[in-house]
């Protein structure tokens, strides 16, 4: 079979492509194929306020050219997109755009509203899209939850920190003075300790103090009072300690105890713990009046706040190894905090057994009773072995530790 020549094939080749391209030129075009006819904006019916009368006037939107038409009888007004202030979808509820230059369009149907933006090309916010879906909003308040906590535990004591370190310690001093009167007027009464036992436990405190730092000994004040609530003590910032008669009672009068809880209670002072925890406290106060929209109770209750709140954890870890130096320094075995915490722990168990006893002799004085009690624990302030205190294991190792 003969082979084509070179110029035979070029030939045919164009000859074909010739064809195609008159048959693709001289085809009728389908429907989809030809030019698109011009597509009328579409429409939404709504209400018209001009925002000088309270007149609504009905009127017809549409968007065309990147404008916001709205006419009527008698209403005949354009804006820019940019210009008009577009609602957010919400699942239910009526629709408003504002107008920058003055007035309003209202649409009471939401699915109508929607429905049109899309149809006109208006897209959606992506807060818009995520507030629609029950997974972002989920994530949403857990990261919220998550933020207020690390605010919380974190972000709030260093915060409270640098304030205090800005803060004269004269403040120190008038809050004491103002936390001690509201604490004397709830819950206290004069202390039945004798004068020479108050000065002979004033005294073992200032030579272990002495001992300690002869050359810094901070300034403190040591009150007593007979308490309604039990054994306790209590630091105040500006230096004023409170140690009830129930607790010294309740250790024996033993100095070498009273000097290691008194030493505890000058670690918060020395650190303004106090005045770190007000500072805490009145930070999440003004939070809670931002969102609650009330601070007319926050100052007033600083005061009593002093004498119901709790130290952090942090702080009282802090107060424990103050003590420890001063029992360290003073030649006094830390382990007496042990025998505390021991009769601490029986003071709870026989308060528990006698309300138990009382609620079964009376059941209506036994209430009372049980009241009585839950309120002296809700309210047993910043003392030591309580429930904002490390777990009383860990301060027992703590101190045992030491002594080894």
């Amino acid at each position: 079979m003969p082979k084509a020549r070179p110029r035979e094939t070029l030939q045919a080749t164009s000859s074909v492509l010739t064809s195609a391209f008159n048959w693709l030129v001289n085809a009728p075009l389908k429907p989809s194929m030809q030019d698109p006819q011009p597509r009328t904006p579409p429409t939404l019916k709504a209400t018209y306020f001009d925002g000088r009368s309270a007149q609504a006037r009905p009127v017809e939107l549409h968007i065309a050219d990147g404008v916001l038409h709205i006419y009527g009888a008698d209403v005949a007004v354009t804006a820019k997109l940019r210009e008009v202030q577009w609602p957010e979808r919400t699942r239910h509820g009526k629709r408003m755009a504002q107008l920058t230059a003055g007035g309003l369009v209202q649409c009471d149907d939401g699915d109508a509203w929607d429905a049109w933006c899309r149809a006109s090309g208006l897209g959606e916010s992506s807060v818009v899209v995520l507030q629609q879906s029950w997974r972002w909003v989920a994530a949403a308040v857990v990261a919220f939850v998550a933020l207020l906590v690390g605010f919380q535990q974190w972000g709030l004591p260093l915060a409270a920190r640098a304030i205090v370190a800005m803060t004269p310690h004269s403040v120190d001093a008038s809050l004491g003075a103002s936390s001690l009167k509201a604490i004397d007027d709830t819950f206290m009464a004069p202390s039945a300790l004798p004068p020479e036992q108050q000065a002979s436990i004033r005294q073992a405190f200032a030579q272990a103090l002495s001992a300690q730092a002869p050359e810094r000994v901070p300034q403190w004040t040591l009150v007593f009072r007979k308490s309604k609530i039990g054994p306790n003590a209590l630091a105040l910032p500006g230096g004023t300690i409170l140690m009830t008669d129930e607790l010294v009672q309740l250790v024996d009068g033993d100095t070498r105890v009273l000097t290691a809880v008194l030493a505890h209670e000058l670690g918060h002072v020395q650190q303004r713990h106090g005045l770190r925890m007000v500072v805490q406290a009145s930070a999440l106060g003004a939070v809670a009046g931002v969102v609650l929209g009330d601070f007319s109770t926050l100052l007033a209750a600083l005061p009593a706040l002093m004498g119901q709140a709790h130290y952090s954890r942090a702080a009282e870890r802090e107060a424990d190894a103050h003590a420890m130096e001063v029992l360290t320094a003073a030649h006094i075995q830390p382990k007496v905090m042990v025998t505390l915490f021991d009769k601490l722990k029986a003071q709870r168990e026989t308060d528990r057994e006698k309300a138990l006893k009382a609620d079964k002799a009376d059941p209506q004085d036994g209430d009372k009773a049980a009241r009585a009690k839950r309120i002296g624990t809700a309210i047993s302030w910043l003392g030591i072995a309580f429930a904002s205190h490390p777990a009383d294991a860990e301060r027992v190792a703590f101190f045992q530790g030491a002594a080894q």
